[in-house]
């Protein structure tokens, strides 16, 4: 027999994305499906691939595919390599991981800078790397900017400084898949070559568009490509979007969608939304730091805003907690990924998100300590408060 139990109330989604959808948004989804090669739907793609470069800060190209993240860097590279060709990666946590696994699949030569997981990037290793490389034969350098498997947050500026200090040519592929719409991020500003992003996080969508920010040396890059492609031909899509139109049927009703997104982050303003997350990020590590657990991320200038991970104490399994907060308070929190897991869970703080639905979410977190029976103090819950409570007067 079915379990008829209704749980009152709505979920708590506190993973690092896919986030919470507001109405807005999802009523914007909801609209009748057009004809994707009439002209109200291109009157609606012109909109959406013109209001997205706000977001990057790109006067250039964005690419939006029908796809997930992952989709998004398959098409960074297969538009700008060459089977054969080596990259350099950064072992950052588990999205670099994968995206590196993703290079070497597809046949390019993955050179991984070691890391420990508990700190991004570091500009001057990337340097010393491509110092080495007196051929040139490193293509592209491939860097995670938001690592949402370890809350770590890295220097994209200074490793693109640190680029050109060496004079290498290698392209900057960026990951901004859980900082863009979240922190500061300047894709021409910052010389970045190609920017990777999904719908699903700071854009405040359901997981199902992929972004491809693409500027000059990129688009140069294409031109001698030899990757085997199809779908994720950027020439395709360059030649059509400009009149509005997709060489594939588009998701049109994600674009109603991405349409609102932007309309809302037009109104917040960027500024405002940025503020708004790192906000919430500071008073979600000041209940963690109250509890009297640690912060995974060990460099505090590379906290993340987007998400929180918390290391339990020794011989607490983070997916035990997990599915107890989730039986007892309708929370899902993010799992520990990769090496870390069993030993970090992490808290979302990102997307549509508010003082009100952190305070909710940090009491799920205590009151399940709690239940747990986890070692920790009480009241990290009110240092967040206060923290919130301060910085409103402000």
């Amino acid at each position: 027999m079915a379990d008829m139990t209704r749980r009152p109330g709505r979920h708590f989604l506190q993973i690092p994305g896919p986030t919470n959808v507001p109405d807005r948004v999802l009523r914007a989804i909801d609209n009748p499906t057009i004809d994707h090669r009439g002209p109200e739907f291109a009157a609606l793609a012109k909109e959406c691939l013109e209001g997205i470069k706000e977001v990057f800060q790109t006067a250039h190209p964005v690419i939006i595919f029908p796809s997930s993240g992952t989709g998004a860097w398959e098409a960074a590279l297969v538009n700008t390599l060459n089977p054969g060709d080596r990259v350099l990666a950064f072992e950052t946590g588990q999205f670099a991981v994968l995206w590196a696994k993703l290079a070497g699949n597809l046949g390019l030569k993955v050179d991984m800078v070691p890391g420990d997981w508990r700190h991004g990037i570091r500009p001057a290793a990337a340097a010393a790397k491509l110092s080495e490389d007196k051929g040139r034969e490193i293509k592209a350098v491939m860097a995670v900017h938001n690592e949402t498997s370890t809350g770590i947050t890295s220097d994209i500026e200074g490793l693109r400084a640190a680029m050109d200090g060496v004079d290498h040519p290698a392209l900057l592929m960026v990951d901004a898949v859980s900082s863009l719409a979240t922190t500061t991020y300047r894709h021409d500003e910052w010389g970045v070559d190609v920017t990777v992003a999904g719908s699903q996080k700071g854009l405040m969508l359901p997981p199902g568009l992929g972004f491809n920010a693409v500027g000059p040396k990129a688009l140069e890059a294409a031109k001698t490509s030899t990757f085997p492609k199809g779908y994720w031909r950027w020439d395709d899509m360059l030649a059509l979007n400009p009149n509005g139109f997709f060489p594939f049927t588009p998701a049109t009703n994600l674009l109603y969608g991405l349409r609102e997104a932007l309309a809302m982050l037009g109104e917040e303003g960027l500024r405002n939304v940025y503020d708004r997350h790192s906000r919430l990020a500071e008073a979600t590590r000041r209940a963690v730091l109250g509890w009297g657990l640690e912060i995974w991320a060990a460099n505090p200038e590379e906290y993340s805003v987007s998400t929180t991970a918390v290391l339990l104490p020794e011989g607490v399994n983070e997916a035990a907690f997990r599915a107890l907060v989730l039986d007892k308070f309708n929370m899902s929190l993010g799992a520990g990924l990769g090496k870390v897991a069993g030993k970090v869970f992490r808290i979302g703080h990102l997307g549509d998100f508010n003082d009100l639905m952190l305070a909710g979410t940090l009491a799920g977190v205590e009151m399940g300590l709690q239940l747990a029976g986890i070692q920790h103090r009480k009241g990290g819950i009110c240092a967040a408060l206060d923290y919130l409570t301060e910085t409103r007067k402000q």
